[in-house]
């Protein structure tokens, strides 16, 4: 679970996004936590204004030296916290809405070089461990047999969407583009159930969200990026599961099925980038599904060359009507979703895959 300082962020309930700002703020406010609530405010604000994104440079920054990477963290002293992040290969404490510079000398390292306490004037700041380690993917552990719960979630009825709009038109991304590759987490362990729950690794999405996705995927082959997705259509059903699977504060990191979520509707979708040159993912500020400040769209920290990445992914989406999750950088909502009905057909009924 997120060391959130004690303020849980509501990851995937996209619809309660101000309330809970709102009410985290009020919080880290009380606490004496303003530094983290700045944090959250930059990409609420940005991810509202429905301004075109700009353009990153085609020249990504240099990678950082070790040195620098080793001291990437957040450091706290009691209430107050200090994000260290790279930018130019040289350091920076980012501090409420300053940015101050750091030396080596302000630096306190371990016996393996890596930095577990900085120093600013008379204060000290500790190491904190935040979200997961890279290549560590979050758990829980269901309050059920998950097998029990599918039953029940295939047995139940969906709530109604007698208000959507548009005609249902699911598309399976990678017969539109081969290019764009899959990494789907929920047909693997390798998600925060650590088991499969979809019974194949495909994505699927509305018709005029996935030609728009495809035209993101070839805006980032002139960074030298392509798309590797995560997850897109998901069942109402596994919705529900998720919901059954979880109690309490974990309820905040899955969608409630009363609602259901974007994802249900076929106009979401998960996602990274993978490098054309190499085939691999590339590495952002956070993991994928990481419960943590990281995950936040507009989190300062982290090296230039994630960051970079992270806006190039964003430009290329918004710029195809899509819109970043405030607190999952990795998550998008296609313009519209609303109008949508909430879908309930297993992967099977959607047939074999199709060629263009």
């Amino acid at each position: 679970m997120s060391r959130w300082h004690d303020v849980r962020v509501p990851v995937s309930r996209t619809n309660r996004y101000l309330a809970a700002t709102e009410e985290m703020l009020s919080k880290a406010t009380r606490a004496g936590r303003v530094p983290f609530a700045i944090v959250l405010l930059q990409p609420l604000l940005a991810s509202q204004s429905g301004a075109q994104p700009s353009r990153p440079s085609q020249i990504p920054p240099s990678p950082p030296t070790a040195a620098a990477a080793s001291a990437i963290g957040e450091y706290a002293s009691g209430k107050d916290t200090l994000i260290v992040f790279e930018r130019g290969q040289r350091l920076f404490a980012h501090r409420g809405a300053r940015d101050v510079p750091l030396q080596p000398s302000q630096l306190e390292r371990g016996s393996s070089g890596r930095a577990v306490r900085v120093r600013l004037g008379t204060e000290s700041f500790a190491r904190i461990a935040v979200g997961t380690e890279e290549g560590v993917v979050f758990r829980v552990t269901p309050i059920r047999p998950l097998d029990a719960l599918r039953r029940e979630a295939l047995a139940a009825i969906p709530p109604s969407s007698d208000s959507a709009r548009a005609v249902v038109d699911l598309v399976e991304l990678v017969t539109l583009d081969p290019g764009i590759r899959l990494d789907i987490r929920y047909a693997s362990i390798n998600n925060f159930l650590g088991t499969p729950v979809y019974s194949s690794a495909r994505a699927f999405l509305q018709r005029p969200a996935a030609l728009a996705l495809v035209r993101a995927h070839r805006t980032l082959s002139g960074y030298g990026f392509g798309l590797l997705i995560h997850d897109a259509y998901r069942p109402w059903y596994v919705t529900r599961m998720f919901w059954d699977a979880t109690t309490g504060a974990d309820h905040a990191f899955v969608a409630d099925p009363a609602s259901g979520s974007r994802h249900n509707r076929g106009a979401a979708v998960d996602l990274t980038m993978y490098d054309l040159a190499t085939g691999k993912a590339v590495r952002m500020p956070s993991g994928y599904d990481e419960f943590s400040s990281r995950a936040f769209a507009a989190y300062p920290g982290g090296s230039a060359l994630e960051r970079w990445r992270r806006e190039v992914l964003r430009m290329a989406m918004e710029r195809e009507h899509f819109r970043v999750n405030p607190v999952e950088w990795w998550h998008f909502d296609f313009d519209g979703w609303h109008d949508y009905p909430l879908i309930n057909v297993a992967f099977e009924a959607l047939g074999e895959r199709r060629p263009r």
